[in-house]
Order: C-alpha cells, then sequence, then structure tokens
C-alpha cells in the first residue's frame, strides 16, 4: 500500500499531542472526566493536525485537506485518525463537524481578509465552534440548543484571542482575521500588523479584545448547564481565555516582542478554583 502523505513525521500524533502545551484552554485538564480524556484528546488531535496541513504543510495543501477527509470517511490509515475514529464510533459524533474544520483550512488558502465582524464569526463557524460541538457530543449534550449557543460563544471567543495572539503571525501567512472595518476605525493598516507596536495598534487589540471577553463570558454559563466535572472543564475553556486577554492587557498589547499566553502555573490555579466554586 503506497504510503499516505499525512504520514510525514511532523505529523505524527506526538508531535501533534506536544502542541497542545502552548494552547490557550488545557486541552484535557484533570477536571475531564477520566473517560472523556482520551476522546477529547483525539478531537483535539484531529483539529491540530487540520490547521497544521492548513497554515505549515510543504507543497499542495488542498489536496493534503483532500487526502484528510478521505481518511475521516475512513478507513483511517494514520494513529491521529485511528484515535479519531474510534472517538467517532465510541460517541456517536457526526461527521459535519470535522467536514467543517477541514473547510476552514480550505478557506485559508483562498481568502486572506474580512471584512466585518459578522465575516469572521462566519468564518469562525468552520473554524472554531465545531470543536465545541464534539466536546458536547462527547458529553451527549450537542442536541441542546442553548447549550450549543453557549458553547459557540466560547469557541468564537477563543478564536478571537488568538487572532489577537497572533497578528505577526498570521501577517507572515499573507492572512489578516481582524476586520477591516476595526483596522480603518483606528487607522492600522495591514502592514501595521506585521510590528512594531504602536498606539493605535494597542488601541485596535484593546478594542477587539473587549469583544472577545463579552463571547467568553457569555458563554461562562455553559458550565453551570453542563454541570458535573464536564461543566467545569468546559469552564476552564472560557477562564484560559479570559487568563489570555489578561496576559495581553498586562503587556500592553504588545504581541511583537513575544507572544502573551497564560502559564501552566495559571491553568492550575484556574482549575483549583474551579473546584472550590462547586
Amino acid at each position: 500500500m503506497a504510503a499516505s502523505a499525512l504520514e510525514a513525521p511532523e505529523l505524527a500524533a506526538e508531535r501533534i499531542d506536544a502542541r497542545a502545551a502552548g494552547e490557550n484552554f488545557p486541552v484535557v485538564s484533570f477536571l475531564a472526566p477520566r473517560w472523556a480524556r482520551p476522546h477529547l484528546r483525539a478531537i483535539y488531535g484531529f483539529a491540530r493536525l487540520v490547521d497544521n496541513l492548513g497554515d505549515e504543510a510543504a507543497g499542495d495543501r488542498n489536496a493534503l485537506l483532500d487526502e484528510l477527509e478521505r481518511e475521516l470517511n475512513g478507513p483511517p490509515r494514520t494513529e491521529v485518525m485511528r484515535r479519531l475514529h474510534e472517538t467517532i464510533a465510541g460517541r456517536a459524533l457526526p461527521r459535519e463537524p470535522f467536514a467543517r474544520l477541514i473547510e476552514a483550512n480550505r478557506i485559508d488558502q483562498v481568502k486572506t481578509r474580512y471584512e466585518t465582524w459578522e465575516e469572521v464569526k462566519e468564518y469562525c463557524t468552520y473554524s472554531a465552534d465545531p470543536v465545541g460541538r464534539l466536546v458536547l457530543g462527547v458529553y451527549g449534550r450537542a442536541h441542546d440548543p442553548e447549550l450549543v449557543a453557549m458553547s459557540d460563544s466560547i469557541c468564537t471567543g477563543l478564536q478571537l484571542v488568538n487572532f489577537l495572539q497572533d497578528p505577526p503571525r498570521d501577517f507572515a501567512l499573507a492572512r489578516v482575521y481582524l476586520p477591516q472595518e476595526s483596522l480603518r476605525r483606528f487607522g492600522v493598516s495591514d502592514r501595521g500588523l506585521a510590528g512594531p507596536q504602536t498606539e493605535a495598534v494597542a488601541d485596535l487589540l484593546r478594542f477587539e479584545g473587549r469583544r472577545a471577553r463579552g463571547l467568553l463570558e457569555a458563554g461562562l454559563p455553559l458550565s453551570k448547564r453542563l454541570g458535573g466535572r464536564p461543566g467545569m472543564s468546559v469552564a476552564l475553556y472560557a477562564r484560559g481565555g479570559l487568563a489570555a486577554l489578561d496576559a495581553l492587557e498586562r503587556a500592553g498589547w504588545d504581541v511583537f516582542s513575544r507572544r502573551p499566553a497564560p502559564t501552566g502555573w495559571t491553568f492550575l490555579r484556574l482549575g483549583l478554583r474551579e473546584l472550590l466554586r462547586r
């Protein structure tokens, strides 16, 4: 059997798993039920793999994304996809959210600017919201529209936080995810997102940061609605995003000197606080 292009060493499961430490939320926290942790890892591994293909892979990225979609349809040939298929079968997860994550990275190959916040939000329905819906699916709660709406709010907020942390990286990929209407409002050009830091850039990021904070806080009631350890673990996703915004604020919204982000100690403290809230 011919080797799959998805079997490249840089796409191996252990490389994908190692990237989890750089996220704004604990991919699998100690608050999550033990039985759910392998499923959460499998979903993260797929989402990370898709992003790696869309952002970093050499060669024809669309062809790689097509190959990944074939593995999604089965049978799987790589470790990341074997784990995912076990989770899909074990938790009866739908295919559609996974396909939307692939489509988000196809969009990235052709669309590099977003005129309005509504356009950015629409992109998030492909790039971010499906992950939260899959997490709800793991917990058997993906059919409650109110829970889905709160999950979408958290995921869109987390995606926006990532955009606020990564303007120079995104610009290097020829992409600007922040709304063009916001850039004009603060007098920032696309090139200005490559650095150096200016007061106008700080004002722009602060403005979008308030938007992200509102989204994350709007989703926090999902924790109580889910209840138990699932609720606590989901709350930690939102609180991780809020902690990232706090780190950005402490850094004066300077995303060019370094990438402001929560530390491991921050996540531990947030997790302990979540336990004490119950």
